[in-house]
């Protein structure tokens, strides 16, 4: 079968690299794909943003699944427009996707449904929301009502930090994204994240993760995409765990009964309180650097849970996964996730690769004319390890990360050590 993968991250890099390995995997081709690689896979030039260009690739290539990664294409409809040309496609279309498009909409699904969240105020304009400031300090979250990387969420510990994320929303800094701002309760606990597949009617949860969403060590700093990452989390108890899922199983239910027909990755991002898990966002595809730990410990088929989901045949499926743990670190351009500069030469990724149970996971890469590989972006590689016990794969994750090398390369050197620590470490 011959697969398209849209995406360039390192989500995608994970998605390409566990397709490859299906004996059901003939041509896999990524649009448009970064400096990594994997056996049989082919570059294409196309808009990932223009549903009629990949339906008409898709034709061309005899595509017989497209995997969407990123959420903008989910959100623009792409999805959509391949179903409406009969080729199987993995991630929802632009209705399920609003779940992460429009955070008000996100919002007001759990209000109606009862889903535990966070208390929340939606507002158009600066005035409003600053006055509700006034009314509620610090610490308190403001949040970008539509798509903004991941970056559009500011946990302000002080009123002047509210007050200049509101103002950074109303003034332009996340264009549209901006427009309307959401201002929620702050909560407090460990985050944790749980991903599932969904085919629209059934729903398998993966593996929980924890994602190091600040800068700098310590959880301090912006906000980012994700610096790092591991999984599973030893730090959640079975009884959570089931929390979780059931509250997973409980939006795909919300889904259904306003008649989304939701096909792909549910991710629901949770804060483990003291009265319970409550959810913190919901996202439409696999997370980013979650994807870089949990695909690596699945060993059921990619294609055929892929395939199913897309055919509403999900009960047919059961995931299997390995005994192990795995450790990921995010190496990053210097003063991500500021301005960056871009173009410097990556040594040491074949050393590092070269060590038992690493995977290096290109991310913003791209290769030169003579096939080197340079820098091309903020999060530049996903360093990610396995190993027999918590503290083995992120050890080896570190050992991994000391072998490669560019100019500017920055990262967390406390991936996983809080959770080391056990639970008493977030109170």
């Amino acid at each position: 079968m011959n697969i398209l993968v849209l995406g360039s991250g390192g989500r995608e890099h994970a998605i390409v690299c566990s397709l490859a390995d299906s004996p059901r995997a003939e041509r896999i081709f990524v649009a448009p794909g970064n400096g990594g690689s994997a056996p049989g896979v082919v570059r294409a030039e196309l808009d990932q943003m223009d549903g009629a260009a990949v339906v008409a690739f898709a034709e061309a290539n005899e595509v017989g699944l497209v995997v969407i990664g990123p959420e903008a294409p989910l959100v623009a409809g792409v999805a959509d427009a391949v179903r409406a040309a009969d080729i199987p496609c993995f991630g929802p279309g632009a209705a399920g996707a609003l779940i992460e498009g429009s955070k008000q909409f996100s919002k007001d699904l759990m209000l109606k449904y009862e889903i535990p969240t966070a208390e929340y105020a939606v507002f158009e304009d600066e005035a409003s929301a600053l006055a509700y400031l006034a009314r509620h300090p610090a610490p308190i979250v403001v949040k970008a009502n539509g798509l903004a990387a991941g970056k559009g969420v500011t946990v302000a510990e002080t009123n002047d930090e509210a007050v200049e994320a509101v103002r950074a929303c109303f003034g332009g800094r996340f264009g549209s994204a901006g427009a309307k701002v959401i201002i929620e309760e702050y909560m407090t606990g460990p985050e944790c994240s749980l991903l599932a597949f969904v085919d629209g009617r059934h729903m398998l949860p993966m593996v929980p993760a924890q994602d190091h969403k600040r800068a700098l060590e310590g959880d301090k700093g912006p906000n980012t995409g994700g610096m790092g990452v591991y999984s599973p989390v030893p730090i959640v108890s079975e009884l959570e765990l089931g929390e979780m899922i059931a509250l997973m199983q409980k939006t795909v239910d919300a889904l259904i009964s306003e008649g989304i027909d939701y096909k792909g990755v549910l991710y629901g991002g949770f804060m483990l309180t003291s009265t319970g898990p409550r959810v913190l966002e919901f996202n439409a595809r696999f997370g980013d650097p979650e994807t870089q730990v949990v695909l690596p410990l699945l060993t059921s088929d990619l294609v055929t849970v892929m395939l199913a989901c897309s055919k509403g045949e999900l009960d047919q499926c059961e995931l299997q996964w390995h005994d192990r743990w795995a450790a990921s670190v995010v190496l990053a351009s210097a003063s991500y996730p500021e301005s960056y500069e871009t173009g410097k030469p990556i040594t040491g990724i074949e050393a590092a690769e070269a060590l038992e149970n690493v995977t290096v996971f290109h991310a913003g890469t791209r290769r030169d004319v003579s096939g080197a590989v340079l820098t091309n972006g903020g999060r530049v590689l996903n360093v990610t390890a396995l190993g027999s016990s918590f503290q083995d794969a992120r050890e080896q994750a570190y050992r991994a990360v000391d072998l490669i090398d560019f100019e500017g390369k920055i990262y967390r050197r406390d991936i996983g050590e809080r959770a080391l620590r056990g639970r008493n470490a977030w109170e």
